[in-house]
C-alpha cells in the first residue's frame, strides 16, 4: 500500500502527467503559499461512466454479445471505489481537510481485473436471465498496455482517521446497482460512443 509520504513512481506517460500535477499543487502551497487540499483515488465505477472504462464496457459488450477484452493475464489488482462514495470523500476533504495535506482515497477493495471481469458477467447472466457463464465466456484475453501497474494499492488510513470518512456502499450492491443502471441507459451508451466516434472522424 501506498501512503501520503510514498515517493511518486509513475511507469507510464498517463501516470507521469497526474503525478506531475500534485507536484505543482504542493510546489504552490510551499512556495507561495496557497491553499491546497489534494487527494489520490482508488479505480471509481458507477452510473455514468464513460463507455471505455473496464465495467462499462464489459457490460456493453457483454449485452451486444461481443468479446470481453482483458489485458494480459487480468492478474492486475485494483482497489474499486464507487463514484458516490468518491464524491463525498472529496466534499469532506474540501471542508474539513487540512490546508496542504493529501488524503488518499480508497475502499480497501481490491479485486483482480479478472476476478471483476467474471463478477460483473454474472451479475449481467443474473439480471437479463441469461444462462450462468454465459456472459464470462466471451472473456478474451488481449495484448496488456505498455507500463500497466500490476497493483495500485491506496492506504486510506488518514482521511479515515482525520475526517472519519469510509465508503457506504457494499462492492457487491454498488456492482449489481451499476449493470442496472447501463441495462437501462444503453442509448445514452450508444449516444456517447457515437459522439466519440464523430469527434474521431471530424
Amino acid at each position: 500500500f501506498f501512503t501520503e509520504e510514498s515517493p511518486f513512481a509513475p511507469s507510464s506517460p498517463y501516470s507521469a502527467s497526474k503525478a506531475s500535477a500534485d507536484l505543482l499543487v504542493r510546489a504552490y502551497h510551499r512556495t507561495y503559499g496557497l491553499p491546497t487540499v489534494s487527494t489520490n483515488c482508488s479505480n471509481n465505477y458507477g452510473p455514468r461512466q464513460f463507455p471505455e472504462k473496464l465495467i462499462p464496457v464489459v457490460i456493453h459488450r457483454a449485452v451486444a454479445g461481443d468479446s470481453i477484452p482483458v489485458y494480459g493475464s487480468g492478474l492486475q489488482v485494483r482497489d474499486w471505489l464507487h463514484v458516490e462514495d468518491h464524491c463525498e470523500a472529496l466534499w469532506r476533504v474540501l471542508i474539513l481537510g487540512r490546508d496542504g495535506a493529501t488524503y488518499n482515497i480508497g475502499a480497501r477493495n481490491e479485486w483482480t481485473n479478472l476476478d471483476l471481469v467474471h463478477l460483473v458477467c454474472g451479475v449481467i447472466d443474473e439480471l437479463t436471465g441469461k444462462p450462468k457463464g454465459r456472459a464470462a465466456s466471451r472473456i478474451a484475453s488481449v495484448a496488456d498496455r505498455p507500463g500497466h501497474d500490476v497493483r495500485y494499492a491506496i492506504d486510506p488510513g488518514r482521511i479515515e482517521r482525520e475526517l472519519g470518512w469510509r465508503p457506504l456502499r457494499s462492492f457487491e450492491d454498488g456492482i449489481r446497482e451499476t449493470v442496472q443502471w447501463y441495462l437501462g441507459n444503453r442509448a445514452w451508451v450508444d449516444e456517447v460512443l457515437g459522439a466519440k466516434i464523430r469527434e474521431a472522424h471530424g
